[in-house]
């Protein structure tokens, strides 16, 4: 177990399992045994099964008994239903963050920040997306809000994971990035009416770019990696 607590472990196979996913490695609508995932994740199959428990509850896979993990398939529908519920847990999160967070608090989210900044400029998705997962998980925990975090952050996976599909596309990296280095700035500066209004905006530039790829019927990016 190396020192590590079974807790930490389910922790960190819930982040490798959820990145697998976001980022097409996992492809949708591919089925995975509990063996297979924990030999990919260099785990026991144990944390992959408490792993596997919350992601099903995120709406990112689906345990079939006796027949395996599946993982979800996202649709443009299901995708507008939680932009419409983020929305307004977003703007939440954002303005108690800005009204709650500690100065030392505020230093984390703009360091991440910079961090996001250069993965936009150097439009790396995948270092991207990672920034947008630590800063989410940092304004929602300083929000001091728990059931506002909790409600919120497999709404963030599936975001996360519906980008991912089709930003190619639209290449708009650093425009992404920029919609959330406003809200975490506007954290940062503990300015709660500006986070909120920031929020507003990322969630607006989001909706159309649902949107966008509904419209255009682009064809989504797939992992070259199968089951």
């Amino acid at each position: 177990m190396n020192g590590l607590t079974g807790s930490t472990l389910a922790e960190q196979a819930h982040e490798k399992l959820e990145e697998l996913i976001v980022t097409l490695e996992l492809a949708p609508g591919s089925v995975w045994s509990e063996a297979s995932l924990a030999e990919k994740l260099n785990t026991g199959r144990t944390p992959v099964r408490e792993a596997a428990q919350r992601l099903a509850a995120s709406h990112l896979l689906q345990i079939v008994p006796r027949h395996g993990i599946m993982i979800t398939v996202p649709n443009i529908h299901d995708q507008l239903l939680v932009l419409e519920t983020r929305r307004e847990l977003q703007r939440l999160i954002a303005q108690r963050a800005a009204r709650r967070s500690l100065p030392e608090e505020r230093e984390q989210i703009r360091e991440i920040a910079q961090k996001l900044d250069a993965a936009g400029e150097s439009r790396d998705v995948v270092a991207y997306l990672r920034c947008v997962y630590a800063i989410n998980q940092l304004i929602a925990q300083f929000s001091r809000n728990r059931f506002a975090a909790e409600a919120i952050a497999p709404l963030h996976a599936l975001s996360r994971r519906f980008y991912f599909m089709y930003h190619k596309q639209l290449d708009d990296l650093p425009s992404a990035s920029l919609q959330h280095t406003r809200v975490a700035r506007a954290v940062a500066a503990g300015d709660e009416q500006e986070a909120g209004r920031s929020s507003d905006l990322m969630m607006d530039y989001i909706d159309a770019f649902t949107r966008d790829c509904f419209t255009r019927d682009f064809e989504p990016h797939h992992s070259r990696v199968s089951a």
